[in-house]
């Protein structure tokens, strides 16, 4: 996906899910440019997860905002391979791609992530993985939103060639870094 292809549909995001969240008292609003969306994106590089903004909005709850990108993930058969946060609702929003994803199921071979792990520390809170069968299926494309409670374990069964998409990371308990930014907005 090229650079103006992504702020096209960047544009057209409704904004109510990136505005509106502000940074210590809920009567102003973080606005979160274009410019810092796209630095984010251009330094995604191998990594697939990248927090762009952690937000605390008071009542003990932030809202965090990231980018992910994930390429051509193929599980044959109906088990897949499922992460789940235990404290953290997501909300994606595809930019680009499409492909098979998988929330929800009956679940084995739990794994918890170490709490010191980066991604635990900055971007998903507490999280483990699970093998999961029986999952509620949906094919995801650009322009649709999905909502994932915390608890909830989702991953993708199928993608084509690549999937983008924001990540908005409800935070009902304050685990993220509050005033978290991305290094690279420094």
């Amino acid at each position: 996906m090229n650079s103006n292809a992504l702020k096209s549909i960047i544009a057209a995001i409704p904004f109510a899910f990136i505005t509106g969240v502000q940074a210590q008292q809920s009567d102003n609003a973080t606005h979160i440019p274009y410019a810092e969306i796209m630095t984010v994106f251009e330094n995604l590089g191998d990594t697939i997860d990248q927090q762009i903004r952690v937000v605390d909005i008071g009542d003990d709850l932030n809202v965090g905002v990231g980018i992910l990108r994930r390429v051509g993930a193929r599980t044959e058969g109906e088990e897949v391979t499922a992460i789940l946060h235990h404290r953290i609702t997501e909300v994606y929003y595809i930019l680009s791609g499409s492909g098979i994803l998988v929330t929800g199921g009956d679940e084995t071979d739990p794994v918890e992530f170490p709490a010191d792990v980066t991604a635990v520390r900055e971007l998903i809170g507490p999280s483990g993985r699970r093998t999961v069968t029986n999952g509620q299926v949906q094919a995801v494309a650009a322009g649709d939103i999905v909502v994932i409670p915390a608890g909830v374990p989702h991953g993708f069964r199928h993608i084509q060639e690549q999937i983008t998409y924001l990540s908005i990371r409800v935070d009902h308990e304050q685990v993220l870094p509050t005033g978290y930014v991305h290094p690279s907005l420094d």
